[in-house]
């Protein structure tokens, strides 16, 4: 989700920070002396401040306030980041930041938000579905689409669901899948039901077009002529014809 709530430009934090380092191919731990001996998490829960991962040039600053968040979801955010982020800024947006920080915050009421480089999640919602850290994959393509405006919102959504759906470490644990076609939908409703047009546009139409849709969008050039000249249809053309034959 984008845009439920709007954090500053600047996150002002006055936590002790301490340096992490971790591999994408690993689990990442506090690299001091008991951690090189056990090579495990023994805490229950995340301790309250903040901490600085970095792999391959990648810098993610997770700053933690709910004092009860699991120690092991936030692991799986760390990894999920180093996992997914890094390709799909190298598939769709190369200039991307490689700064990214991460806010658990239990004042937070969504599911969470992403603002510029900065994401804000709901202890709540993960304390209560614990699998469905694939939304670290939706909200960080917000990141890497950088759109300056002028996009709708249901392509904006539609776009990281399709990341989801395409990058996603945990879907089928957490449940999360696209949704069959049905008359009732149209391609305006969002999420996981313009993700699944995405999806069967890349397999039927044209295998490049959400690449070149994402750079038109990045570059601040859609407009609703975008489909015709990416593919010679409108969108409704282009709906009616996933909607006559949908399967994937």
């Amino acid at each position: 989700m984008r845009n439920l709530f709007k954090l500053p430009a600047l996150w002002a934090c006055a936590l002790t920070c301490t340096i992490f380092s971790c591999k994408k191919s690993e689990n990442t731990v506090p690299d001091n002396a008991a951690s090189k001996t056990s090579n495990k998490i023994t805490a229950a829960v995340t301790p309250v401040g903040t901490v600085v991962y970095t792999s391959n040039g990648y810098k993610l600053t997770f700053t933690n306030k709910e004092a009860t968040f699991d120690d092991q979801e936030r692991q799986n955010f760390v990894n999920t980041f180093f996992t997914v982020y890094p390709a799909m800024v190298n598939r769709f947006n190369t200039s991307a930041t490689k700064n990214v920080t991460f806010v658990v915050d239990p004042a937070y009421n969504g599911v969470a938000a992403t603002s510029n480089n900065i994401t804000t999640f709901s202890p709540a919602w993960f304390k209560n579905n614990p699998a469905d850290y694939d939304v670290v994959t939706h909200e960080v393509m917000h990141i890497v689409q950088a759109y300056p405006g002028g996009v709708p919102g249901w392509l904006t959504e539609g776009m990281a669901d399709y990341s989801r759906y395409k990058f996603g470490v945990n879907n089928a644990n957490a449940g999360w899948s696209l949704p069959a076609w049905s008359s009732s939908q149209n391609y305006t409703d969002s999420y996981r039901v313009t993700a699944r047009f995405f999806a069967w546009l890349e397999l039927h139409v044209n295998s490049s077009i959400l690449n070149n849709l994402n750079t038109t969008c990045h570059n601040g050039g859609y407009t609703s002529n975008t489909w015709v000249q990416l593919t010679g249809k409108t969108v409704d053309q282009l709906w009616a014809q996933y909607s006559a034959n949908p399967a994937l």
